[in-house]
């Protein structure tokens, strides 16, 4: 099962501290008969151009054991990697403002109702094969299947993340993240620069899609590393928890953990 929280997952219950590194216990889950503990890592806010490997350094590597596997936000390396849109720089035309009109909003997000993201993605796709998805996208909620709008574009155009007038972030009123570069050779570099490996995610209280991974991760099929953050414990508010590290603890006790109420079950 899956759950839908409301607010912020950092419950002070669950806070903890070791080698100067915060961070907030996220519970277990039991997957293909393992028993993952994960950890909120927190950090601050993370700016346009900082170095993602320094970020690991700072934060992670204090709490990293031998076996964890670390999940990255991808939004947090599509920061230092600067692969940003601002608002002002989408001049948002006829056939956006149109079909945002038609947009669904999602318990983890605006989807399409935002014209500047549906903007975007014209950008990045054109017009014919926007208004291609968005029929198809419709024809397919008439018939029961959801999503063809985003798997027609691809993971670029539903890994556009930002213009929310209602994040807790406010650079992200006027700015939206774009796909990590390279996500798999960036999860290659932390791996050799820092011995932690890493998969970066696009996570959210719906879905989460694996778009890379580090080379010693690659014998782990993506369904069980899904599974392991199933109910996106990095957070959908203002938790500062990009970092999220994932432990077997086999037979071991598990650390005290106060789980938050939650909103929805979804199996």
């Amino acid at each position: 099962m899956d759950y839908w929280y409301e607010g912020n997952l950092n419950e002070s219950a669950n806070r903890r501290e070791k080698n100067g590194s915060v961070y907030y216990i996220r519970g277990v889950r039991k997957v293909n008969g393992q028993r993952m503990e994960r950890y909120g890592v927190q950090t601050h806010f993370v700016e346009e151009g900082e170095s993602y490997i320094r970020l690991i350094q700072d934060y992670v590597l204090p709490l990293y054991q031998p076996g964890d596997i670390l999940s990255i936000s991808e939004k947090v390396i599509s920061m230092c990697q600067e692969n940003t849109v601002h608002m002002e720089d989408v001049k948002v035309g006829w056939l956006a403002r149109f079909l945002s009109r038609f947009g669904h909003r999602t318990k983890s997000g605006i989807g399409v109702t935002e014209p500047h993201k549906l903007q975007l993605a014209i950008n990045m796709r054109g017009s014919v094969r926007v208004l291609f998805a968005a029929i198809m996208g419709v024809l397919g909620k008439l018939v029961g299947k959801r999503g063809l709008f985003y798997e027609i574009l691809g993971v670029e155009i539903a890994g556009i993340d930002g213009f929310y007038d209602h994040s807790a972030f406010e650079p992200y009123h006027q700015m939206a993240t774009l796909t990590p570069k390279n996500p798999d050779r960036v999860c290659r570099r932390i791996e050799e620069k820092t011995g932690i490996p890493a998969m970066i995610v696009d996570a959210n209280d719906i879905d989460v899609v694996i778009l890379g991974k580090a080379p010693s991760l690659k014998g782990i099929p993506d369904k069980l590393l899904r599974a392991y953050i199933g109910d996106n414990p990095a957070g959908q508010d203002d938790e500062c928890t990009p970092f999220i590290l994932i432990r077997d603890i086999g037979s071991a006790q598990p650390e005290k953990y106060v789980p938050k109420k939650a909103i929805h079950v979804e199996s």
